[in-house]
């Protein structure tokens, strides 16, 4: 097991963010590191996870915490539901070979409670047929990161500038079709087939506080979330009560 990632905290008043269907967190360390106060919720164990979590459905408990009350404690929400059912690759060359089998959609729920809240919100989502707004797309290559690893994000009750998508500078490495292929990326998904080692993973991620295979393919790169959070900082200090 790795040593924990070390996460540099601003000197100031922290406001919390509900991170929903948190996995490992990848997203939670990149809003850590732009100053929020983290607290985690996924339906699986994850004792990986660097910050206050609870197991449960996320959307029961996002439920519990608009009808107690408990959710004003929260300044922000970041969710990313089970992505399986509108992703590239269960809409693409899964569906084309007949694999995976049916995956439940939970983004309207999941867009329904956030709204609930009264809070700003990030709902994030892979390419694919997911229907979210793609309000923002980061890639690895816009923060020198050695995946590419597109994500789309909706964000609620707020905005933020879209930066300009960087050309890759290659291909992603592995085989296609039975053909290998070089290049300065890695597949950050499934094994086999020319993926990368666990530590070739972890590096060209960003994470370090999880060797677990699973958890770094599902993750987010907290490159990408460490963006957001200094510009929902930045954009919702007033509202947030804390010093831009």
């Amino acid at each position: 097991m790795t040593q924990p990632t070390t996460i540099q905290r601003a000197h100031r008043q922290q406001p919390r963010l509900l991170d929903l269907f948190c996995c490992a967190g990848g997203a939670a360390v990149g809003y850590a590191r732009a100053g929020f106060a983290v607290d985690g919720c996924d339906v699986a164990d994850r004792p990986n996870y660097p910050f206050p979590r609870h197991q449960g459905d996320a959307l029961a408990f996002l439920a519990h915490l608009i009808a107690t009350g408990e959710v004003r404690r929260y300044a922000f929400v970041h969710a990313s539901p089970p992505c399986q059912h509108g992703c590239a690759l269960t809409v693409g060359t899964n569906a084309s070979q007949g694999w995976g089998r049916t995956h439940v959609d939970l983004v309207a729920p999941t867009r329904e409670l956030l709204d609930a809240t009264g809070l700003p919100y990030v709902v994030e989502q892979p390419d694919g047929r997911a229907e979210i707004r793609k309000d923002l797309t980061l890639c690895g290559e816009m923060f020198g990161l050695g995946v590419i690893r597109h994500r789309n994000f909706e964000l609620g009750g707020w905005s933020i500038e879209r930066p300009a998508h960087v050309p890759h500078r290659g291909r992603v490495r592995g085989y296609r079709h039975g053909q290998y292929f070089d290049g300065p990326y890695v597949a950050a998904y499934g094994n086999g087939g020319g993926k990368p080692t666990v530590p070739e993973l972890q590096a060209a991620m960003g994470i370090d506080w999880t060797d677990v295979r699973e958890e770094l393919t599902e993750a987010i790169p907290p490159a990408y979330t460490e963006h957001i959070g200094r510009a929902a900082l930045a954009t919702l200090a007033p509202a947030l009560g804390v010093a831009a």
